[in-house]
């Protein structure tokens, strides 16, 4: 069974940086899509970014391209989100999700198999 956890939220102004992590056990990382996703209150889960299994394809939400970088190490089971140029409504829980697929490259949270327990970032004004 895969363990999640996710790490590195906090409460932080408008304009700074957070870096989330999301450490994995229990399984074979390296074989596996990394995603995150975040789910604000009232809110529907939205995508926030996704990587291959080798790091090689990345993709993320529109509302925070050029803002937010995923990357992985797989000789630490570790993946993380930078985020930059945080804004109020980046407030959320994010979520830290694995797929067991080499070929398969989705951003539906449905499609993810394993969760973390989520880590809270709130932006203020």
């Amino acid at each position: 069974q895969v363990q999640l956890v996710e790490s590195g939220g906090g409460l932080v102004q408008a304009g700074d940086s957070l870096r989330l992590s999301c450490a994995a056990s229990g399984g074979t990382f390296r074989t596996k899509l990394m995603g995150w996703f975040r789910q604000a209150p009232g809110k529907e889960r939205e995508f926030v970014a996704a990587i291959s299994w080798n790091g090689g394809r990345a993709d993320y939400g529109n509302s925070v391209k050029g803002r937010f970088t995923i990357s992985r190490d797989n000789a630490k089971n570790t993946v993380f989100l930078q985020m930059n140029s945080l804004k109020p409504e980046d407030t959320a829980i994010y979520y830290c999700a694995a797929k067991n697929t080499f070929v398969v490259f989705t951003t539906r949270g449905d499609e993810y198999d394993y969760w973390g327990q989520g880590t809270q970032v709130t932006v203020s004004s």
